[in-house]
This record gives structure tokens, sequence and C-alpha cells, in this order.
């Protein structure tokens, strides 16, 4: 992804994690969102109600003073306490489609951050079920084209990152001449940069300390 911002990839992102998880999670009996994440103190169901909310503020334009702080994001779930796992599935497929042309409009891709962040619990949720390739599938080259962008405008750490199955490296983070050099899968890459789990992973990280990459948590 170039320097210019591409307003419609928050939108394909979320069109496309759409139709990989809600299926997944249609699937899945009551039992199962009970089932802890990688997200402290949050089962399945408070990550899909979590991101729902997310998304249903995005689309009402409803934001608060200390929106999306941890103590809003408490409260939207608690909000939800009532809603059938399964209406909360329903839910989130609507507003996984709904809220892509929000965030397109916009301005300076305010908002487009979200739409990386409700890709990674998506990651969540599939590694709290068992499921393989928690942070990969169809969504992951949007994603990480997201990701390069977003890095960019919040000054990230400047990486080089030489990726598993990719011909050409992706620019992450601020311009320097001399970046810090990641060597590894997309997916663990995915990890450092939102301070997910580590363990079983396995990269090279030159010039910079796992810490300097955690620039979305």
């Amino acid at each position: 992804m170039g320097p210019v911002r591409d307003p419609e990839l928050p939108g394909l992102l979320l069109a496309t994690e759409r139709d990989a998880l809600i299926p997944l999670l249609r699937a899945r009996p009551d039992g199962d969102f009970e089932l802890r994440t990688c997200c402290p103190g949050w089962t399945v169901r408070h990550v899909v109600a979590h991101c729902a909310a997310v998304l249903s503020r995005v689309v009402e334009n409803r934001y608060e003073k200390d929106v999306f702080s941890p103590e809003s994001n408490d409260r939207d779930i608690a909000a939800l306490a009532d809603r059938s796992n399964r209406d909360l599935v329903d839910d989130l497929e609507r507003l996984l489609t709904a809220a892509g042309p929000v965030i397109a409009a916009a301005g300076h891709g305010r908002l487009d951050g979200i739409g990386f962040g409700e890709w990674v619990h998506a990651g969540d949720l599939r590694e709290a079920l068992g499921e393989p390739g928690a942070y990969e599938g169809d969504a992951q080259a949007p994603a990480l084209a997201l990701l390069a962008a977003l890095s960019r405008a919040r000054r990230a750490q400047p990486l080089l990152a030489r990726l598993d199955g990719h011909e050409s490296p992706l620019v992450v983070g601020a311009d320097s001449p001399e970046p810090a050099v990641y060597t590894g899968s997309a997916a663990t890459l995915i990890r450092l940069v939102t301070g997910r789990p580590l363990t079983g992973t396995r990269y090279r990280l030159t010039g910079a300390g796992e810490a300097d990459l955690a620039f979305f948590v």
C-alpha cells in the first residue's frame, strides 16, 4: 500500500472477515462462547459483544468522552448481557457490512484502525476456539496493507518486515534509512504489533525489541 490512503481498504477487510468468521461462530455451541480468549478477562462472548458494540458506535456515530476506553468497553459489553449468543452474532454480521462505508467516509482515516482492530479480534476468537490460522486467511493481505498505513500515520518503530512467502518486504512505521528488520511469518508480526501471545512462534528481529513494535495494543 502506498502513502496515499485507500478509503475502501477497511471495508474490504471487514467484509472478507465477515464471510469467514460468522459461519464459524454460528456453528459453535453456546458453551464455546464461554471459552477464555487472550484478551484479559474476556471470553469469546465478550469479544463478540465488544466487536459488535464498537461497530454499532461507528455506524450510529455515537462517541462519548471516554469512548473505546477500557471502562467504556466494559459498559458496552454489560449493556448487551441480555442478548443471546445467536443475536450477538447476527448483530456482528450486519455491522461488519454496514461499518465499511462509514469508515471510508471518515475524514483523514481517523476510523481506519477500527477495521484493523476488528480483524485482530477475529483472530483472537479463532485462536480461543482452537481453529488454525488465527491471524491468517483471505483477509490477511488487506490487513497487512492497513497495518502498514496505520503504522506510518502513528510514526511507529521503523521496520522492514521480510515475511515468509512474500517476495517483497513490508515497510512498517516511520521513514528511516536504518529500520529494524523482522524475518518470520506475517501472523507472528501481527502478534508482535498487537501485543498478542508469542508462545510457539519463531522469528528473527534485529535493531529493535519486542516492546518497540507493539504500537497497536
